[in-house]
């Protein structure tokens, strides 16, 4: 069914679509599947939206994705100008999207994050969320997070010259919850060669623009986190191999904790349940039901002990870095201690952790189904 401004209806998978082709500027075709709805049948909302020439792909270099229309630009600039005319007006990135194959995988990591954070409830669109990053900002302003929202490199980057000093850095956004700042990286399915300094400056400059100036009754310089996305735990044992020595930003320290996530349905429900402090301290509070409290005098890193005394890490969210401070500690002391992750990141992890290293490890599906059916 189309609606009398040319668009399919709302609530559909075809309008779906074109809100993310829109936002990112071109969207990656093997992230259709990402999307509600069986493969058959968003194989023929393709065809449809083609037909009624809203949507065409585009294919070089190897790399396939979906691209609009001019109608549909305009048909959606139409429908709702908050949400879309920022990303197709002008000369935006988004709206005079790129041949170079550099350029089109940038506009395809940021596609690809925004997705994951979508179908994790995140929010995403302009129209929806604080304009958090609004180049008239005033001190007088009165601004708080209190659902999450995601901001994409392009829409911090609106704020002007301050963050030309970014220029370089690989972040493709910056996820705000009620209660933390996370700098979200986007990996795909290979490992990034790090902008050092441009990445040490946009963590300084989250600090100052939103622990400082904008949001400091809500957010400590301490709640500015990382967020590594990829498209396998796999990528995880790389990083935490170090990949000689090339993923130090990650692993040495520059954020206390860097947490790692898959871009697909357990991605997202671990995203939502870091957006949720609630829900967090629910799954924390049943596994600490058969945990207890434990002092190893600051000297090696851990959540709980188990029933011998032994160290245990909660690494549900699989962090990085406390990952790899864990198991060195643990070889550095000669001590055992055991390590709690999902079924699904445990064999990654484990070809990474010595074997001073248990895994206990929590069944996803029935998590699930206990936690959001």
């Amino acid at each position: 069914m189309r609606c009398t401004n040319g668009l399919p209806d709302k609530q559909t998978v075809g309008y779906t679509l074109l809100e993310l082709v829109a936002v990112s500027g071109e969207l990656p075709a093997d992230q259709l599947c990402r999307l509600p709805g069986g493969d058959s049948y968003k194989l023929n909302v393709v065809r449809a939206l083609k037909s009624q020439k809203l949507l065409r792909t585009y294919y070089r270099d190897g790399v396939r994705g979906y691209r609009l229309t001019a109608p549909a630009k305009k048909a959606l600039c139409r429908d709702n100008p908050e949400r879309f005319s920022f990303s197709l007006s002008g000369s935006a990135e988004t709206n005079l999207v790129k041949s170079e194959i550099t350029r089109r995988l940038r506009l395809h990591r940021v596609a690809e994050a925004t997705l994951t954070m979508k179908n994790a409830g995140v929010l995403i669109f302009r129209d929806e969320k604080p304009d958090v990053f609004s180049p008239e900002w005033e001190e007088t302003d009165s601004l708080s997070i209190t659902v999450p929202a995601f901001y994409t490199s392009r829409e911090i980057k609106e704020m002007g010259t301050v963050f030309a000093k970014i220029r370089g850095a690989r972040s493709v956004g910056v996820l705000l919850t009620p209660a933390d700042v996370f700098v979200v990286y986007d990996l795909g399915n290979s490992l990034m060669k790090w902008e050092y300094k441009s990445e040490m400056r946009t963590k300084a400059l989250m600090k100052t623009v939103l622990c400082r100036e904008r949001l400091p009754h809500q957010y400590p310089p301490e709640a500015v986190q990382g967020l590594l996305l990829a498209d396998s735990m796999e990528q995880a044992c790389d990083i935490l191999k170090e990949n000689e020595g090339r993923q130090y930003f990650i692993l040495d320290g520059n954020y206390e904790h860097f947490y790692f996530l898959t871009n697909d349905r357990k991605g997202e429900r671990l995203l939502s349940l870091l957006c949720s402090r609630a829900l967090t301290e629910r799954l924390t509070d049943i596994l600490y039901a058969d945990l207890y409290e434990c002092d190893f005098a600051g000297n090696l890193e851990c959540d709980a002990a188990d029933r011998n005394g032994e160290p245990v890490l909660l690494s549900f969210f699989c962090d990085l870095p406390r990952i790899k401070r864990f198991d060195t500690a643990l070889q550095l002391q000669n001590k055992y201690g055991t390590l709690i992750c999902f079924d699904f990141q445990r064999e990654a992890l484990e070809r990474y952790c010595s074997n001073r290293v248990k895994f206990q490890t929590i069944d996803f599906e029935k998590w699930e189904r206990s936690f959001f059916e």
